[in-house]
């Protein structure tokens, strides 16, 4: 999908309302996510019926020139193949005319991104984890979704109540006056807007084109660093010497007695069973929504409290200091990966990012490496090893006792000062030399091998970069791309 590029003046925001449908509506918002889902399943199948065909084409001897033309899966085409099938095919027969035209198109749109994906990931051209080829989505386990980008899209003038395309007037959770006084006074332009059910409750998210109004910070000058940790949830302390905490709520953990029995009563009934093909008995549907229930109160306790606490930071100060921690390798430690899921360490720092956007103020990512918690803040003496077990500092050389979060926060803050451009991770200028450096203490181990790359060189042979050796087999593979992607 092409990318919406904003006005001089304006950005693209989004805006997420809580609804309140009533039951013709509920049912509307249902049955236009199911026809998402349904076109998807459609152009899964459109696409993938002629890979079965191809190879099974392949096993009887056909030639290639032979074999059955592939199948398109851009937008314009599975859009227009799907005009020609939805009449004629009893699937989408009787009913598929009760819905808006773009709750089809998000289904298709969703598809085909899904295996351009494919596509990219197994060319190598798409970074991150390897994509498969797109599946059905189930009927009972799908994400209900639509996206909306044609038609009335509104708030009403009361400012309770939203209109959407062929669903009509939705009754809002919130009163959102404000919003529809952006929208008359020419400062808001709702692009899109997407109904999701998300945590036993229809939300829509209006992506709107909205003028951009700096909002002014209450210490500009003022720097904080934070350090984030499991038994305190934020210690940070600012420029002016300030020590300020955020206890770790652990709603997760309060919550383990009620999902405890939750699910003891959910194990007691008829579940479903994929390899016999049982279904679920309504009673353990009842009790998987008890549970369900347990998981929302918990994710939305843990999203106020962020909110909260990312909204104080980015309205107070000027500059904000955080480290790049590695969340998904710390979430491997089997002791500690609930508990620092709970923390939710990244999502701090992407509303963060953000939010010090919006207030036009700077966010410092510190290195990986940085060693925020092994370094003296008074000194700048770096020990060699500092085990987690150990909550307070000790310095050799200046005697200074402090908490081990409180001294990291003081680093960080003392890094904001050493600071240039964007403040992104890397982005900074020369550390400083501590007076007794230990190896190893701020860095981790190469994992290149630059001895075998001597040894070649010693020998007269050529070097091979891995990265030349990969884009010359993603310019032969170029091609014969349809038939690698099966």
């Amino acid at each position: 999908m092409k990318k919406f590029k904003p006005q001089p003046g304006f950005a693209v925001l989004a805006h997420k309302l809580a609804l309140d449908p009533n039951a013709t509506a509920e049912r509307r918002l249902y049955s236009h996510a199911g026809g998402a889902r349904a076109a998807y399943n459609w152009a899964v199948a459109y696409v993938t019926a002629v890979w079965w065909q191809r190879k099974a084409e392949q096993s009887y001897g056909i030639p290639e020139e032979e074999l059955t033309a592939w199948r398109s899966w851009s937008l314009p085409s599975l859009r227009k193949a799907f005009n020609e099938d939805k009449r004629t095919s009893p699937r989408f027969a009787g009913w598929w005319e009760g819905n808006s035209k773009e709750a089809y198109n998000t289904g298709l749109a969703n598809a085909s991104a899904a295996f351009d994906n494919y596509a990219k990931s197994k060319s190598g051209r798409r970074k991150g984890r390897t994509m498969g080829v797109p599946r059905f989505k189930s009927k009972r386990k799908a994400r209900l979704a639509c996206r909306f980008t044609t038609g009335t899209i509104c708030i009403e003038p009361d400012g309770h109540h939203v209109t959407l395309p062929r669903i009509g007037r939705v009754r809002l959770h919130e009163h959102r006056a404000d919003l529809r006084a952006l929208a008359d006074a020419g400062n808001m332009r709702i692009l899109s807007a997407t109904v999701r059910l998300d945590r036993g409750r229809w939300c829509v998210s209006l992506q709107v084109e909205e003028k951009h109004e700096l909002v002014k910070v209450a210490r500009p000058d003022a720097a904080v660093g934070i350090d984030l940790g499991v038994k305190t949830l934020a210690v940070y302390a600012d420029s002016d010497g300030a020590l300020g905490d955020e206890p770790n709520p652990r709603h997760l953990d309060r919550a383990q007695r009620q999902l405890r029995r939750a699910s003891r009563i959910v194990s007691r009934r008829q579940g479903p069973d994929r390899c016999t093909g049982q279904r679920p008995s309504r009673r353990w549907e009842k009790a998987n929504q008890s549970r369900n229930k347990v998981h929302h109160r918990v994710a939305n306790l843990r999203e106020d409290t962020l909110h909260k606490l990312t909204t104080r930071l980015a309205s107070e100060y000027g500059t904000i200091v955080v480290e790049d921690l590695n969340v998904a390798g710390m979430g491997r430690n089997r002791r500690l990966s609930r508990r620092i899921a709970d923390a939710a360490f990244g999502e701090i720092r992407r509303q963060l990012t953000y939010k010090t956007r919006r207030h036009g103020t700077r966010l410092v990512v510190a290195d990986r490496w940085f060693p925020s918690s092994k370094t003296c803040s008074r000194c700048g003496v770096v020990k060699a090893k500092l085990p987690l077990s150990t909550r307070v500092f000790e310095c050799d050389t200046c005697g200074l006792v402090l908490d081990r979060d409180a001294n990291a926060g003081h680093n960080l803050v003392a890094l904001a000062a050493r600071t240039t451009g964007s403040g992104v991770a890397g982005d900074l200028d020369n550390a400083p030399v501590a007076e007794s450096k230990p190896r190893g203490a701020d860095r981790k181990t190469r994992t290149t091998r630059p001895r075998r790359k001597a040894q070649a060189g010693r020998a007269g042979g050529t070097i091979h970069s891995p990265r030349a050796g990969k884009e010359t087999g993603d310019r032969q593979q170029a091609t014969r791309t349809q038939l690698a992607l099966w």
